[in-house]
């Protein structure tokens, strides 16, 4: 017989000795009660996020910002948002510096992995996560995860990627970047590249959706989960 979910993950910690600790903060996010996907979108927290990286290389390539933005009852609360940089052993490139704006020295003082996964971990909580091109976003953080604190993380993620043009079909071909949607919606970004910012401008779009959602008879994030799946089926047979 298998054991119990908690005790595989504990196993799993097994194989990054975390202090006592970060390994009792680690403990008490995986106990949290998981979030309620079928609440209407007016009655949950939703946290959009963006990630920065050393490049775009999922296998390879190291996870160096993380920036949130949390939706509350169908508004933005710019004061629940979170921005954090994680130390780099080696700093980026000039090149990948450029893109997103951290510098060396910042990247050399950044909090410690392990410390700014957990901190960002306390942030969220157990609320849906959005994105846009989820799986970089979910590649990144997944990988630091298992690097520094031991475990898989595998949260709901919506992707606005397939979202969007599901709910507005006849933009699906003109539309594929962040940026398409973006300027459709006049919506505006203080820092391209930069995860705060990115996710903020994220979160805008999230909200531009949620009223074309129930226009088509969704309510919920679960609803929107099999949105996204329909779309993404449709995508891959065309």
């Amino acid at each position: 017989m298998s054991l119990p979910l908690r005790h595989w993950l504990a196993r799993r910690l097994d194989r990054v000795a975390l202090p006592p600790e970060l390994a009792e903060r680690l403990a008490a996010w995986r106990a949290l009660p998981a979030a309620d996907l079928a609440l209407p979108f007016e009655q949950e927290r939703y946290v959009v996020i963006d990630v920065e990286s050393t490049g775009l290389d999922m296998r390879r390539d190291r996870l160096i910002a993380i920036g949130a933005v949390a939706v509350h009852h169908g508004r933005i609360h710019l004061a629940d948002s979170f921005e954090i940089v994680l130390r780099q052993s080696e700093v980026s490139g000039k090149d990948n510096i450029l893109v997103h704006g951290i510098g060396g020295e910042r990247q050399r003082e950044g909090f410690e992995p392990g410390e700014a996964l957990l901190r960002f971990l306390g942030y969220l909580g157990s609320s849906p996560l959005v994105a846009f091109h989820v799986a970089f976003d979910a590649t990144m953080i997944r990988r630091a995860c298992k690097t520094f604190l031991g475990f898989d993380f595998h949260p709901p993620w919506l992707d606005l990627a397939y979202v969007m043009p599901s709910l507005l079909p006849e933009l699906a071909r003109s539309h594929r970047a962040l940026d398409h949607w973006t300027r459709h919606f006049g919506i505006g970004n203080y820092a391209r590249h930069n995860a705060l910012a990115d996710a903020l401008a994220t979160a805008q779009l999230f909200l531009t959706a949620l009223p074309l959602a129930q226009a088509h008879g969704l309510q919920c994030y679960r609803d929107l989960l099999g949105q996204e799946k329909a779309q993404r089926w449709l995508g891959a047979s065309i």
